[in-house]
């Protein structure tokens, strides 16, 4: 066999490799839908568990009847509580298809913030310019359709979740006091950080313990759709015990033995997604990062880097 020959074959073998790797993560990966379970020790002592589900970048499109099941079935998980990070709406016309898939979980209490997503729909874009830095809005010169982000928060409204979008709410939910706080989407610069401080100072001021000092400590859950390190920093700073972000997809296509090559934000790259500490200023928080549970229509592939839902059972600290 002379070079050429030998040459030719290698790169056919190649392309043959690359293209049952992209069939691989456009027709199978992407609709493998999992569930991933964690553990966060940040409640007092003796109390009860909360079974956290949290959902993020859903991206539904109407024809995507497989992911509407998926996460209609989610509800036997039974959670005590849902948050939603953003990106639900894939397509100008999926308003439908996401009170379908949500409607199971009406009464069960929860809280959400928007990504960008959520009031535009997708343009197509050139995937490799993501190697170059976060994502900007629009792509190719594509003018985005405006999406129905009012019909979404009345329906999330109507299930019973607290809109957290630079807002701060607190409640009661199975013993526990709940303090939530969050903010808008960072990926646009949307992020009020300056009202923050003065949000969580205000809900404080006004939750019915307030000045019950004999009761359990309040756990702090913060939440937002793009994991920025300025937002990071700063739920850290107003005493978060728990982050729960997505924006990222996980990377959406990780390099095995390598990991995901980028973040879309300016996240460093180990804390893609997963449960992780998030530290500043000799402060730390659990950071909750989710891969999402769907692609844009214009880039539905995932490899080695299933879509998921996130279940988090926030459990009693041992001190």
């Amino acid at each position: 066999m002379t070079r050429g020959r030998a040459a030719l074959r290698i790169l056919a073998a190649g392309a043959a490799v690359g293209g049952a790797a992209v069939a691989w993560g456009s027709l199978v990966e992407r609709r493998r839908f999992g569930i991933r379970w964690e553990t966060v020790p940040v409640l007092a002592p003796g109390s009860r568990d909360i079974v956290v589900l949290h959902l993020s970048d859903i991206h539904m499109a109407p024809w995507q009847a497989d992911k509407q099941q998926w996460l209609r079935d989610l509800s036997l998980v039974e959670p005590d509580f849902v948050v939603n990070t953003g990106d639900n709406l894939g397509h100008a016309t999926a308003n439908s298809a996401v009170e379908y898939a949500l409607e199971p979980f009406r009464g069960v209490p929860g809280a959400f913030a928007y990504g960008s997503n959520d009031f535009y729909g997708p343009t197509p874009r050139n995937p490799l310019k993501y190697f170059g830095g976060p994502s900007t809005h629009g792509g190719g010169g594509a003018r985005p359709v405006e999406l129905d982000i009012d019909r979404q928060t009345a329906f999330f409204e109507s299930l019973g979740w607290l809109d957290v979008n630079d807002k701060a709410h607190a409640i009661e939910l199975r013993g526990s006091r709940l303090e939530l706080f969050g903010t808008s989407d960072a990926h646009r610069d949307w992020d009020r950080l300056d009202l923050l401080p003065t949000n969580v100072d205000e809900m404080r001021s006004d939750v019915p313990w307030s000045e019950d000092e004999d009761g359990p400590a309040p756990v702090s859950i913060a939440i937002t759709h793009a994991p920025y390190r300025r937002v990071l920093d700063a739920f850290v700073t107003q005493g978060a015990d728990v982050i729960f972000a997505g924006h990222t997809h996980g990377g959406q296509v990780q390099v095995p033995g390598v990991g995901a090559l980028v973040t879309n934000c300016d996240l460093p790259r180990r804390y893609v997604s997963g449960l992780n500490k998030w530290e500043h200023r000799n402060h730390w928080s659990w950071l909750e990062v989710s891969a999402g549970l769907g692609t844009s229509i214009y880039a539905p592939v995932r490899f080695s880097c299933r879509p998921e839902a996130v279940v988090v059972t926030l459990t009693a600290r041992t001190d």
